[in-house]
C-alpha cells in the first residue's frame, strides 16, 4: 500500500501533464474508416510507440493489410507477477457533419460543462481518453517504483471503428506473444459519475434471414386469393410462433445453457433504479414485451431474446397493388446469454421454420453471423479484486452490470486466446459518442489513471 499511495499522488501532480499528452494524441486525425486520413492513423501509431517507450516499454508499429496495431510489453516487479493483456484502439469516428460541432473536432480543450471540467474532441471518450488513462497509470507506476506491479502487453488496434478487418489475422499470427493470463479492455463506461461499473457479461448474437417461397409467380388477387398459398401469411405464422402469451421463446432448445441470475446479483440491479417507467419512457413507451416478471435489466442483461428485425413481401410502393406475392422474408436476431451454443441456436430455428412451411413452397436462409455470449463468473477473484479497488477511489461502491450488445474483440480473446476479460471503463452515457462534440469529463481521465493504478495494485497482490 505505501507504493500505491506514493503512484496515486504522482498521478495527481502529474494531471496537467497527463492532460497535454492526451491533447497531442487528440490533435492527430486518426479516422480510419476514411482512405484520406491513412497517414495520419499510423501518425498515431507512432506517437504511441514512441510514448509507450519513453517509459520503458518495448513498443512496435505492426503492419497490418489495413491499418497498423501497436504491441508493446514491459515485465513485471518479479518473475511470477500476472500477465495481463490491455486493449484500446486509436482510430476515431469521422466528425461529419462538421458544421454541428461548437469546436474544431481536432482542437481539443478543457471546458465547463453543467458546472464540470470536460475534455472536448473527437476521440476524447472514444477511445483516446480511455486507454490514456491505463497508460498513464503504467507511467505513475514506473515513476514511483521503477517497475509495473504485473507483466504487461498491449495491443492498441487502428480499426475498430470500421469493423477491425484486421483483427482477426492479427490475432490468430500473434497468438503466442498477444496471450496472457486475462485481458483488460477500457472501452465500457460507468454507471454513473459517482458509480464505476464493471461488465460481467455481453450477450452473443445469431442472425438469420429466411425467405419463404410459394407460386411461381405474383399472382392476381382476385384470381387465385383463398385457394394459392401467401408466403406472407405463412411467414407471419411462422414469426408470431417464436414467442408465446408469456414473452418466453417457443423454439424447442432454445434456453439450454441459459441460467438464472442469482438473487442477490438481481437485487444488487434492483437498486440501481432503473425500471421500466425510467427504461422505457425516453422512447415513447411503458409496458415491457418481454418475458412476464422480469425486470427491464434482467431483460437487457442476462435473458436471451428472439427479434425481427425486417420484414419483406409483395407490393411496397405508393398507391395500392392487389397482388399475391410469390415470396416473402424476414431478418432475425437472436441475442444469446450463459452457455447458449450459436451453432445449435441457429440449427433449431430453421427446423422450428421449416416444419411451418407447407409441403408445395420452399424455404431458403441467409447466415448473417454469430458469436456467443461472454459471462464471468460473479465469484471470479479478478472482478472481486477490480470492484474492492474501484470501490475505494470513487464515491460509491463499485456495481456489476452487463451489457445487452456484444464487443466483438471481447469474444475473440476468449475464442482465440483462452483469455477472459475485465471490462472497466469510465465513459459517460452523455459523452456523445459518435456524435458531434464528444467529451469526456475530467473526472473520468483523472479517476480512471487513479482506478487502473488500484487494479494493478490489486491483481498484484
Amino acid at each position: 500500500m505505501p507504493a500505491l499511495a506514493s503512484v496515486l499522488s504522482r498521478i495527481d501532480t502529474d494531471l496537467d501533464a497527463s492532460l497535454e499528452r492526451l491533447f497531442a494524441l487528440l490533435r492527430i486525425p486518426s479516422i480510419s474508416t476514411d482512405p484520406a486520413y491513412r497517414k495520419n492513423c499510423r501518425e498515431a501509431a507512432e506517437w504511441l510507440v514512441k510514448d509507450l517507450e519513453s517509459m520503458g516499454f518495448s513498443a512496435s508499429v505492426r503492419d497490418t493489410k489495413g491499418h497498423p496495431m501497436v504491441v508493446a510489453h514491459h515485465d513485471g516487479a518479479t518473475p511470477d507477477a500476472p500477465h495481463v493483456l490491455f486493449y484500446g484502439h486509436y482510430d476515431v469516428q469521422p466528425v461529419d457533419p462538421l458544421d454541428l460541432w461548437q469546436d474544431d473536432p481536432f482542437a481539443p480543450a478543457v471546458k465547463n460543462g453543467a458546472g464540470r471540467k470536460i475534455i472536448t474532441g473527437r476521440g476524447a471518450a472514444d477511445d483516446k481518453g480511455q486507454l490514456m488513462t491505463f497508460v498513464e497509470a503504467c507511467r505513475a507506476w514506473k515513476a514511483e517504483t521503477g517497475s509495473l506491479p504485473v507483466k504487461v502487453t498491449i495491443l492498441f488496434e487502428g480499426e475498430e471503428e470500421s469493423g477491425s478487418p484486421s483483427l482477426k489475422p492479427f490475432l490468430e499470427a500473434n497468438a503466442d506473444e498477444l496471450k496472457a493470463d486475462f485481458a483488460m479492455v477500457c472501452d465500457t463506461g460507468m454507471w454513473d459519475a459517482e458509480t464505476p461499473a464493471i461488465s460481467t457479461a455481453l450477450r452473443g448474437l445469431v442472425g438469420d434471414e429466411i425467405k419463404v417461397k410459394a407460386a411461381n409467380r405474383d399472382l392476381h388477387s382476385g384470381l387465385y386469393g383463398g385457394a394459392a398459398a401467401n408466403p406472407i401469411h405463412i411467414l407471419a405464422r411462422v414469426l408470431a410462433d417464436i414467442h408465446d402469451e408469456t414473452g418466453r421463446v417457443t423454439i424447442p432448445g432454445f434456453y439450454d445453457g441459459v441460467e438464472e441470475t442469482p438473487a442477490d446479483v438481481l437485487a444488487t440491479w434492483e437498486k440501481l433504479g432503473r425500471g421500466a417507467d425510467t427504461f422505457l419512457s425516453d422512447i415513447g413507451l411503458s409496458i415491457p414485451a418481454g418475458e412476464k416478471g422480469r425486470s427491464v435489466l434482467e431483460l437487457t442483461w442476462a435473458r436471451p431474446t428472439a427479434e425481427v428485425n425486417g420484414i419483406s413481401g409483395g407490393y411496397e410502393g405508393e398507391g395500392f397493388k392487389t397482388v399475391i406475392a410469390s415470396e416473402a422474408s424476414a431478418k432475425v436476431s437472436f441475442r444469446l446469454v450463459h452457455r447458449q451454443d450459436p451453432v445449435k441456436i441457429r440449427a433449431a430455428f430453421r427446423e422450428f421454420v421449416k416444419a411451418r412451411i407447407p409441403a408445395d413452397c420452399s424455404v431458403s436462409f441467409t447466415e448473417h453471423g454469430s458469436s456467443p455470449a461472454i459471462h464471468l463468473p460473479f465469484d471470479s477473484p479478478l472482478l472481486q479484486k477490480a470492484k474492492a479497488a474501484l470501490s475505494d477511489e470513487w464515491p460509491n461502491e463499485a456495481v456489476m452490470i452487463a451489457m445487452g450488445g456484444s464487443i466483438p474483440i471481447v469474444g475473440d480473446f476468449q475464442k482465440m486466446l483462452g483469455m477472459d476479460s475485465l471490462l472497466v471503463g469510465f465513459g459517460l452515457p452523455d459523452d456523445r459518442v459518435h456524435s458531434p462534440n464528444e467529451k469526456y469529463e475530467m473526472s473520468s481521465f483523472h479517476g480512471g489513471q487513479r482506478s487502473w493504478a488500484r487494479i494493478l495494485d490489486a491483481i498484484a497482490r
